[in-house]
């Protein structure tokens, strides 16, 4: 079977907007969930994270998006603002040659009445969490009465979230006569029942489940007590020199202490999990993800979301009970056939978990013991450091007025100035490191756009 775009039964726009943006050859789960997807068919679709299933359910929702009709026609459910940031993005990317489309994003820690505003005005497809769209329906801002597609994306972590009953509340104001698209890394029992309530004789693909070893190099390392997993992390990170890492945990209390024990080290990292506010959620994602900190200590749950394309490193400073979240978690690194690095410490309790991850893998691993890593010093710094702007897109700052700012300010290069993000109160900006100070003491003193602003390092 080929794996052109060509071949699939949609709108010439899609597939020339694809030609222009370098997609040459489906990925295998856009391969074997596509067709289906473009016939109209419930799908259950299982696959690694990066895998490209933004597209495998996207290209469909869009090829029967009518454009004439500003009302919701397609519905999509994510477990994070991040991850619906993230697919709202990638949709208006793949709708680029489709005049006057709409995609709005529906998400808690964002203004309520923006967002009906934005409704008021209609969408044709809407991208949110769980939480913020019962809202809206409660109060009969959001109508889902015209949806032809609904999907669930990342449902395993909807679940794990808690967002079980919130589903089911949506799904009652769907129509029943649609298509439902169910995406999910994991499948445990609860996701199986959650697809036989939701779709009708749905089919099932499941691509890409494991990684391919010569793209990861997998090293378990066992431990004779958990005391000794800081001192093996360090070693690790000695050992590869990444420049950007994720360590998992399994509790938010393990990550916090892991974090901190990290920085006093010198290592530029921070904790991520759910007792975060959203705006110190946002403040550490969007410093990582502009290189400004090394690496992210994390849970399962808060790094879904997450989309770092050159990750080194990946260390599971304890395994998790599901060998489907082990391969989720290690997926992260290796990406686009790079090759990527994961490490994953156990004690005698956690050796029930090795072997399910053997067994689900169908591989053999030597356990390595703590030797294996020598004593070293981790030796890298952050490249860049951030700075935020109690301003942004409500005060009509744009990209080009920071930049502009900066040069003219601070006097540095503009090649020094990194990833800008703009949201409605706030702005991060990323510069080099050896600048932060410059930069920051320089903006404080002087003007953007005309206009003051307050202005601090994170």
């Amino acid at each position: 079977m080929s794996d052109s775009f060509s071949r699939l039964n949609i709108d010439d726009r899609l597939l020339t907007n694809l030609e222009d943006l370098g997609f040459k050859r489906m990925t295998p789960i856009q391969k074997e969930a596509l067709p289906i997807v473009v016939e109209g068919r419930d799908v259950i679709a299982q696959a690694k994270t990066g895998s490209g299933k933004t597209v495998a359910f996207g290209l469909g929702i869009l090829n029967i998006i009518d454009v004439k009709q500003t009302r919701a026609q397609s519905l999509i459910l994510c477990p994070t603002r991040e991850l619906a940031e993230q697919v709202a993005k990638e949709l208006r990317m793949l709708a680029r040659k489709i005049p006057n489309i709409k995609i709005l994003t529906i998400t808690g820690g964002k203004s309520e009445y923006q967002q009906e505003r934005s409704l008021s005005h209609g969408a044709h497809i809407v991208v949110g969490t769980p939480g913020r769209m019962i809202k809206l329906l409660k109060r009969k801002i959001l109508n889902l009465e015209h949806v032809k597609s609904y999907v669930l994306d990342e449902a395993d972590r909807m679940l794990d979230m808690g967002f079980i009953d919130d589903i089911s509340r949506i799904s009652t104001y769907v129509p029943k006569e649609r298509q439902t698209l169910l995406f999910s890394a994991t499948f445990p029992e609860d996701i199986e029942k959650l697809c036989e309530r939701l779709q009708r004789d749905a089919l099932r693909v499941s691509v890409d489940v494991n990684h391919e070893g010569s793209i990861i190099k997998e090293v378990f390392v066992e431990l004779s007590s958990h005391k000794d997993k800081m001192q093996t992390l360090l070693n690790v990170l000695a050992h590869y020199q990444a420049k950007r890492f994720i360590v998992f945990c399994k509790t938010k209390r393990i990550s916090d202490s892991v974090a901190d024990d990290l920085y006093k080290k010198g290592i530029i990292v921070s904790s991520i999990h759910g007792d975060l506010e959203q705006n110190e959620r946002t403040s550490v994602l969007t410093m990582f993800s502009n290189k400004s900190l090394l690496g992210i200590v994390a849970t399962d749950v808060a790094a879904r979301g997450i989309d770092i394309k050159d990750l080194d490193l990946v260390v599971n400073f304890d395994l998790p009970n599901d060998p489907e979240v082990y391969v989720h978690r290690i997926g992260r690194t290796g990406r686009a056939g790079s090759e990527g690095n994961a490490v994953s410490f156990l004690v005698e309790q956690e050796k029930e978990n090795f072997q399910k991850i053997l067994d689900y893998q169908k591989s053999a691993h030597q356990l390595e013991t703590s030797e294996f890593f020598e004593d070293g010093e981790y030796k890298i710094e952050p490249e860049m450091a951030t700075f935020y702007i109690r301003g942004g897109k409500k005060d009509k700052l744009r990209p080009g007025d920071i930049v502009g700012a900066i040069v003219g300010e601070a006097g540095i290069d503009f090649k020094e100035i990194g990833d800008i993000s703009i949201t409605n109160i706030m702005s991060y900006v990323a510069v080099s490191a050896n600048q932060i100070d410059h930069v920051v003491s320089c903006l404080n003193k002087g003007k953007i756009k005309n206009r003051k602003f307050k202005i601090g390092k994170l």
